[in-house]
């Protein structure tokens, strides 16, 4: 999710219209209980993590969080984000409905997938604007291309959320970079929805444009919903 605010109350993609966080979790205890969370996804062999099970609120017509997570956890995303030797160690999807200003609900289904170096997250959108409008509401937007449909990458902020395991208290603050790639679902950049793409590191590093474009490259067109004209 990505941090962001509207340039009009009633059109505009959730990610111009509510307030959202790309979030980092960072232990200050070694790490260690960032890694005892992420072992509970993996199975006993020692495989990448399978999706969890994740409540979905969202009519069938709409893409659900499971099969976004389907469609991210997948067994070379690793080798596409450039790290071949990492494992997906935690893997997540939600389906839940962004209520709008004047109270304009948008469905909103999403899918996260954490390795030790990157979190990628993908998301659906399906409001009316095109990927075009909303790259005129980014300042840093570039226009370009993903399997012959319209596209913009844009950087995001994330938030960093820092857990005191010995006083029980968390804290906030500036997080790195995230990098975004909204594409059109179809060829024409017609607004009849999007898909989204964002990747960001764990160690605060901006990612290379490069690895964010290949995981959109494979992993949108295996997207229900995703359409090659």
């Amino acid at each position: 999710m990505t941090e962001g605010s509207s340039a009009s109350e009633d059109r505009g993609r959730p990610v111009l219209q509510a307030i959202a966080a790309l979030v980092l979790v960072v232990g200050v205890m070694g790490g260690l209980w960032a890694q005892h969370k992420f072992a509970a996804h993996k199975d006993a062999s020692g495989r990448p993590a399978e999706c969890s099970n994740s409540e979905n609120h969202l009519p069938a017509r709409y893409v659900s969080g499971a099969r976004l997570c389907t469609a991210l956890n997948r067994s070379d995303l690793p080798a596409l984000l450039g790290t071949p030797k990492e494992e997906i160690e935690s893997a997540n999807g939600s389906g839940e409905w962004i209520t709008l200003t004047g109270g304009t609900k948008i469905a909103a289904p999403e899918a996260t997938v954490s390795l030790e170096t990157y979190t990628v997250k993908l998301s659906a959108s399906y409001d009316d604007i095109s990927v075009a409008e909303t790259g005129e509401l980014m300042g840093d937007a570039r226009r370009t291309t993903v399997l012959g449909h319209p596209a913009v990458v844009y950087s995001s902020p994330t938030i960093s959320i820092k857990f005191n395991l010995g006083g029980g208290k968390a804290h906030t603050g500036p997080g790195g970079t995230a990098r975004c790639v909204l594409v059109s679902k179809h060829r024409k950049d017609d607004g009849d929805g999007s898909f989204e793409v964002a990747v960001w590191r764990q160690d605060d590093v901006p990612p290379d444009d490069t690895a964010l474009l290949r995981v959109a490259e494979q992993v949108l067109q295996t997207v229900p919903g995703w359409s090659g004209h």
